[in-house]
């Protein structure tokens, strides 16, 4: 990963997607974590937990529920970074009710104007059926929506299936 540059990781739930936007770490000497999740019950709590054990202590974390455009702002150029992930923001907009358009437009601004290694991670959503209520159609709308602006201003999108990943748009170096 060369410094500004931006790798958008997407897949579907428990696909490997965390796991391996992980290993474009290996590296680093103190990457930086943006953490969008947030624990309301305790099987949420137990896989962030297993998230932070399988990262290791040499990661940094920010805690990042509605504010990572704040956080990838503050990135300097020596810093190398993985926001996990964009669809838990998503969520947490949604619930907080918060102004979407103008929440997605800062993160993207963000990501765009980033100097730092920046990997962001976000779930597919797509790929299955219709919900069937308005707030889980509004999400998955707004998912694609977002998906399509982060594949756009990344340099290179990667799909992973089966902890398999495939790149969709550039080139891993």
């Amino acid at each position: 990963m060369v410094s500004g540059e931006v790798i958008f990781v997407l897949g579907g739930a428990a696909s490997g997607k965390s796991a391996f936007a992980e290993t474009l770490f290996s590296d680093a000497q103190t990457p930086v974590y943006i953490a969008s999740a947030q624990a309301f019950d305790a099987e949420m709590r137990a896989k962030i937990d297993r998230h932070i054990a399988r990262r290791g202590s040499k990661w940094r974390t920010v805690e990042a529920p509605l504010d990572a455009a704040g956080a990838i702002e503050a990135l300097g150029s020596a810093d190398v970074c993985l926001f996990d992930c964009a669809t838990l923001w998503l969520s947490n907009h949604l619930l907080s009710e918060t102004y979407l358009a103008a929440e997605q437009a800062r993160l993207l601004a963000a990501i765009r104007s980033c100097p730092a290694r920046l990997v962001v991670v976000s779930n597919e959503v797509g790929m299955g059926v219709v919900p069937d209520n308005a707030l889980a159609r509004r999400f998955r709308e707004a998912q694609g929506r977002l998906n399509i602006e982060l594949a756009t201003a990344a340099d290179t999108v990667v799909h992973v299936v089966a902890g398999i990943p495939r790149v969709l748009k550039g080139a891993l170096a």
